[in-house]
């Protein structure tokens, strides 16, 4: 399918292609061409479908401290890593 912007730069869509990926999309571009990607109405819902329930029954503030959590312990190691390795190198 080809579609062409308007003078103003916008892209329309049939309305079948609305119909199937909805309205929202977020827009990926690489250097040899763009991808646009439908934005879900319910995000969280369609992560939670997308991974099996494996987030069933939490909040959006559960999952998001426990992310902030994460990330934190992670940069912890990374940070307590990269101490290590310049101890063993200045040696």
């Amino acid at each position: 399918m080809a579609v062409e912007t308007d003078s103003h730069g916008r892209l329309y869509l049939s309305a079948d292609l609305r119909k199937k990926y909805g309205e929202k999309f977020h827009v990926v571009e690489y250097a040899d061409r763009i991808e646009l990607i439908p934005i879900d109405d319910d995000p969280l819902q369609a992560v939670r479908e997308a991974t099996g329930g494996a987030f069933k029954d939490k909040s959006i503030e559960e999952l998001r401290d426990e992310t902030r959590e994460q990330a934190k312990s992670d940069a912890e190691a990374g940070f307590e890593r990269g101490r290590q390795s310049s101890k063993s190198s200045d040696r």
